[in-house]
């Protein structure tokens, strides 16, 4: 990138200053006099640069240097959030924030992550060459509304974290939101900065490490509005009481605080904050306690239903299911329900890790720790699915039930004005209408099988209500409803979840992160998976002792195929098909066959992909095809969501003449 002429001698100019204030020239010419008494061969009349430069770096100087010349760098990329929120970056020096394009009538918090240590787990971990892939960390932040992602760092006992977040502290809904908010303002914003912290693997898998929520409003009370904190992050699932690592961060006020309060005031107002939010979910556990004992009362066999009023998170902690579901609006990134329902279908599904047996290990996860991670269990599908089509406007609902052989399972149920009920499987993206049937009707045995899954249902749930399943049978196909009816689903009182669920009810509730715009390039994504096919069959083929001729006329008609196929995952409509045979059966000669294999993945990784389509007999028949005048052809089409989730299509196919 070129600089204009004044801005170059400006940097020139700043450059100068500053090794004239560190006197590197002075130093320069002690290490040259000392460099020419002690290395300079009686029978050498010079001392070349190289042997200079060499000096310079043996004696630390141009480390000294270029540590001293810190230049404002974009090292983080800020995540676009669905509606427009400050802009994110990392700079070094806070001197130099002034020089930033942000709006100087917002007051903003500058969290400055400056390494980690004690990152045992990767103790023996050999520092990676130049250019070699290992694995990373990649931390994660939300804070009001706004995301923002850090470099990935290679993973070490003491990772090289050093980035800069720069979060507005906005007010909202006070009507006075021009105002530049004071501590006392401040104060009363309770929302943490939420962290989380994710490791990426060489094979691009993602684990998720720790979630951690900042209570930033000690740096209120610090002098000068900055303070430096040490971090410990525990675990997550079933290791959530061990410590993973620590962060050392610096939090700092930008502009400064004219008047910061003093540290009492905030101790007291932090402790008033917990002290409020433990009375109320202790209240509320003693309703729940006391509504569940009314509910086994109707009952006994009601012991054994999926009625689940409480999930934990990836911390360990105990909340109310009904609180990890609130409508959520996606902007313009997602335009209808069904197009929702895609872009969490083609996030990965991944049961929560468990050490050992003993069946399943529970872990509901927060909406960023799901989202950062792009993959989760079905509870955490559900949730996101359902939050995204109350956001739509819809009455959903998550149902808590089983699949067949009595698996635990959860989805997502709408209830339409004219009484409709539609079952939406988060995992796959498929719709079910649901027709109740009676076992005591004679023309039941006629009756055709219900195409869903489910099989029993204890409760439903979303951000208002929360309804446990009292009907004689907890049978799907024979349950009917509606949810007006008490004698059918005993009701939560809505007060009582509100008093923990509602946002802002309690300061332990985690806030709800917008979507992020896809960072993936679906055009140049697709054309290098296609590649990479390509030379992976290639090989393949030459193994088996097979040339291979690739037709690029014939892999570029496959493209409305694979169009089309996403299209009718999303709408359910099928369409442009015709033209699809029509090209096809122009570009097959006669006496020629044709064969082609579609195939869809939720990943990017050429080589698993190849791996997964040759355990397929109808794809090995088509990438190991012989004959006479046999030719191949293979297309990718990456379709991109929110999230960087994405679907890929991928199709295979070859035409050869049948000689019989």
């Amino acid at each position: 990138m070129s600089l204009p002429p004044e801005k170059a001698s400006e940097l020139k100019q700043l450059i100068h200053q500053q090794l004239s204030k560190m006197d590197v020239h002075g130093r320069i010419r002690e290490i040259l006099a000392e460099t020419i008494r002690e290395e300079l061969a009686p029978d050498q009349q010079q001392l070349s640069t190289e042997d200079l430069i060499k000096a310079l770096r043996r004696r630390g100087i141009i480390d000294d240097v270029m540590k001293e010349l810190n230049f404002v760098t974009d090292n983080v990329d800020q995540e676009l959030p669905s509606s427009p929120k400050p802009v994110g970056f990392t700079d070094r020096q806070s001197t130099l924030l002034k020089k930033t394009n942000i709006d100087p009538t917002r007051r903003y918090l500058y969290l400055q992550v400056l390494g980690g240590k004690a990152f045992l787990e990767h103790l023996q971990e050999p520092e990676p060459l130049p250019g070699q892939a290992c694995s990373t960390f990649t931390l994660c932040l939300h804070f009001r509304n706004q995301r923002f992602r850090s470099k990935p760092v290679p993973c070490a006992c003491e990772p090289d974290f050093h980035d800069g977040f720069l979060l507005e502290v906005h007010r909202e809904n006070l009507g006075d939101g021009t105002r530049m908010a004071d501590s006392t303002t401040m104060l009363s914003i309770s929302d943490p900065v939420h962290m989380v912290l994710i490791k990426t693997d060489i094979f691009a898998e993602t684990t998720l490490v720790a979630s951690y929520f900042l209570e930033w409003r000690s740096v209120l009370g610090s002098e000068n509005g900055v303070t430096n904190l040490t971090v410990e992050l525990m675990g997550v699932g079933t290791e959530s009481k061990v410590s993973v690592g620590i962060l050392n961060i610096k939090l700092e006020m930008y502009p400064p605080l004219n008047q910061t309060l003093s540290q009492e005031v905030v101790n007291t107002q932090l402790a008033l904050e917990r002290q409020k939010t433990a009375e109320k979910e202790r209240l509320f556990l003693v309703y729940a306690k006391q509504w569940w004992r009314e509910y086994l009362q109707i009952r006994p066999s009601h012991n054994s239903r999926l009625v689940k009023i409480f999930a934990q998170d990836e911390n360990g902690i105990n909340r109310p299911v009904c609180s990890y579901v609130k409508p959520l609006r996606a902007g313009r990134l997602l335009d209808t329900p069904r197009q929702a329902a895609r872009f969490v279908n083609v996030l990965g599904y991944e049961r929560a890790p468990v050490i050992g047996g003993g069946g399943k290990q529970e872990q509901w996860c927060t909406l960023l720790a799901f989202l950062c991670r792009n993959k989760g269990d079905c509870e955490d599908h559900a949730n996101l699915l359902c939050s995204l089509l109350l956001g739509y406007g819809l009455e959903a609902f998550v149902c808590v039930g089983t699949k067949a052989k009595g698996v635990p399972h959860a989805w997502v149920m709408t209830c339409g004005t004219d009484g409709t009920i539609t079952f939406w499987e988060s995992l796959t993206g498929h719709r079910y209408l649901h027709k109740p049937t009676s076992p005591d009707e004679p023309s039941a045995a006629e009756q055709p099988k219900p195409l869903y899954p489910y099989r029993t249902i204890g409760c439903v749930f979303n951000h208002q209500m929360f309804l446990g399943n009292c009907q004689p049978s907890d049978s799907v196909e024979s349950c009917v409803f509606d949810l007006n009816d008490e004698s059918k689903w005993k009701p939560m009182s809505e007060e009582a979840i509100k008093s923990v669920c509602a946002p802002g009810a309690t300061t332990s509730l985690p806030p709800f992160p917008p979507l992020c715009a896809s960072t993936i390039d679906a055009s140049v994504t697709s054309n290098e998976i296609e590649m990479q096919l390509r030379l992976l069959v290639s090989e393949h083929r030459k193994d088996l002792g097979l040339t291979t001729v690739w037709e690029d006329q014939l892999s570029y008609l496959l493209s409305p195929a694979l169009a089309s196929y996403e299209f009718e995952r999303t709408t359910s409509i099928s369409a442009g098909n015709e033209e699809f045979q029509d090209a096809i059966r122009r570009a097959v000669p006669d006496g020629h066959t044709f064969k082609g294999f579609p195939i869809h993945f939720v990943y990017r990784n050429a080589r698993r992909a190849f791996a997964t389509c040759l355990r397929s007999p109808f794809c090995e028949e088509i990438i190991c095809c012989r004959g006479d005048q046999v030719r191949l052809a293979v297309r990718v089409r990456v379709f991109t969501y929110p999230e960087s989730a994405c679907a890929v299509w991928i199709m295979f196919a070859c035409k050869y003449r049948s000689v019989l």
